[in-house]
């Protein structure tokens, strides 16, 4: 059996698509004690990817909060991994394409998750990964003036990695159909290639996201399926994705394993995404170990070997799913058969 790459499993749906409106949020314990507690013929999810958000972990998390953080990780076997910056106007943040206010508070937000990662590292509790952004704006926003918003996202995500820099960090964009200027497979190359920061600023890639951007959801002129596409027909759906992956595997530094049933859902404060699915959901679309391959090798079929872990999401997710043990013991399975259809020694 591979060892490489290390499996996480990501923290933020006890908190995405929660709160006023919808379902309470689950706290980090409970998601930690479930993530801990999910074993599969002896092996055990390696780590976790954390929202720097509260209720889970405040953004301005002070020294003795992380050693908590750390200290419970430890304690449970499990290090820290990526984690994802609030850059969102709600969660104190601004849209990088904004004026200088709001970009100005995208860029603390951008300050203050590169700390708290630098400080994890200090810690010991985390070796690898990245801090996740993306635009903050709506691509209804966006495309009231889409040169120059890209422009101004390119701009301030520039400067994000000026910052990511200072702290010995590496950026990673999550396109997503929600996001202005990142919306769409074409869009989100077209940033990174703008911004040119391939050091410093790379792509995450979900599987569940990116199927819909083969689907042109909120980019119908860079749809690559047809319009009523036939499931059945594998042979079109890999080819897309053999597409997709092409032009933004080069870029990819972080990798979310993901079902998705080809639908959009919205749920609290998180409108119109992706619906992630449990694995063994019977619409999921994807054959999820073939399908991660795309992103796993290159186009000769060759291991790329970027990935030091890969990380399960269940955004969305219903309470009622995340809270059975039975949903991490599939996840675990699913992530481990990934691993050794495409991992290394």
């Amino acid at each position: 059996m591979h060892k490489y790459p290390a499996i996480h499993n990501a923290m933020w749906p006890g908190l995405v698509g929660k709160g006023p409106g919808a379902e309470p949020p689950i706290d980090l314990d409970s998601m930690l004690d479930l993530t801990a507690a999910a074993e599969v013929d002896g092996v055990h999810f390696d780590g976790v990817d954390l929202f720097l958000s509260a209720p889970h972990t405040g953004i301005d998390s002070s020294p003795d909060d992380l050693k908590r953080l750390a200290g419970g990780l430890e304690t449970r076997g499990l290090v820290a991994g990526s984690v994802v910056a609030p850059v969102w106007a709600p969660t104190g943040g601004g849209s990088a394409m904004g004026g200088d206010p709001e970009r100005e508070q995208f860029l603390t937000q951008v300050r203050k998750a590169c700390a708290i990662a630098q400080k994890l590292r200090g810690l010991g509790i985390r070796r690898y990964g990245i801090v996740r952004i993306d635009s903050a704006a709506s691509p209804a926003e966006w495309a009231k003036s889409p040169l120059e918003n890209t422009k101004r996202i390119a701009e301030t995500f520039r400067q994000a990695c000026d910052i990511a820099d200072d702290y010995g960090e590496r950026l990673a964009a999550e396109g997503e159909i929600c996001w202005g200027g990142m919306h769409s497979w074409k869009r989100m190359a077209e940033l990174l290639e703008m911004v040119n920061r391939p050091k410093t600023l790379g792509f995450q890639a979900d599987m569940a996201h990116t199927l819909l951007f083969t689907l042109g959801e909120n980019a119908p002129e860079d749809r690559i399926l047809p319009q009523d596409f036939d499931w059945s027909d594998e042979v079109a759906l890999t080819d897309a994705l053999r597409t997709m992956c092409h032009t933004l595997r080069p870029w990819t530094i972080d990798f979310h394993v993901a079902q998705n049933d080809a639908t959009v859902k919205g749920s609290g404060s998180h409108a119109k995404t992706g619906r992630h699915c449990p694995p063994d959901d019977p619409n999921g679309k994807m054959d999820i170990v073939r399908d991660a391959g795309f992103w796993m090798r290159d186009d000769k079929g060759a291991l790329t070997r970027v990935f030091e872990h890969i990380c399960w999401d269940g955004c969305m997710f219903p309470n009622a799913v995340m809270m059975q043990p039975a949903t991490w013991r599939k996840v675990l399975g699913v992530m481990i058969a990934v691993r050794n259809a495409h991992g290394w020694e």
